[in-house]
């Protein structure tokens, strides 16, 4: 699926702009969306467990019932919060796409390098708790964060975001492209 081009080249001058030495006297303030795009780092950062889960099982990447599964239960809690049922199955199907897709990759990798496969297999059951948790957070936030989202700010501000939890978490391009895949829903139009 293409990302937006507004908010793929938002994202490329906003690191470019960071990554750039003397570019700016101090650290700037936090985005706004920031807790979002930590959030979704947060869930993509589980693909890689679910890689490993599944890796070697001949269990599919795509589990269109349990994808299912977590569209219905983020639109009723959104609806419990007053948000938009639609808006929030529409953004956690971007988190589920970007999730696949570093599953994708991983397996991809340790196709062509075997000693980089995981040894051991987590608790996909465990593994599914914490998403479920991470999952109920970022319904909150994003009811929480409508207004920001609702303006014409919000592209550049979630451009700072992504590079902002970027630079922290110190992700690869793998999981940063992956990112930005997982946001494409969070801006309305």
């Amino acid at each position: 699926m293409r990302i937006p081009a507004p908010l793929t080249g938002t994202v490329i001058a906003a690191a470019t702009l960071f990554a750039t030495p003397g570019t700016a006297a101090a650290a700037p303030a936090a985005s706004p969306l920031h807790p979002v795009a930590s959030l979704a780092a947060e869930r993509l950062a589980t693909a890689d467990l679910v890689a490993a889960a599944k890796w070697g099982t001949g269990s599919p990447i795509d589990d269109p019932a349990r994808e299912q599964q977590v569209l219905d239960s983020v639109a009723a809690q959104a609806g419990q919060l007053g948000a938009d049922p639609d808006e929030a199955r529409r953004v956690f199907r971007d988190q589920t796409e970007a999730n696949k897709t570093v599953q994708r990759g991983l397996f991809a990798r340790w196709t062509a390098h075997p000693e980089q496969a995981p040894a051991g297999k987590p608790d996909l059951n465990v593994v599914r708790q914490t998403i479920n948790r991470i999952n109920t957070d970022l319904v909150r936030t994003l009811a929480g964060t409508t207004a920001e989202r609702t303006t014409p700010a919000c592209g550049p501000e979630l451009a700072v975001a992504v590079v902002e939890v970027h630079h922290e978490k110190q992700r690869d391009l793998l999981h940063t492209g992956a990112l930005v895949r997982s946001l494409v829903s969070v801006c309305r139009d």
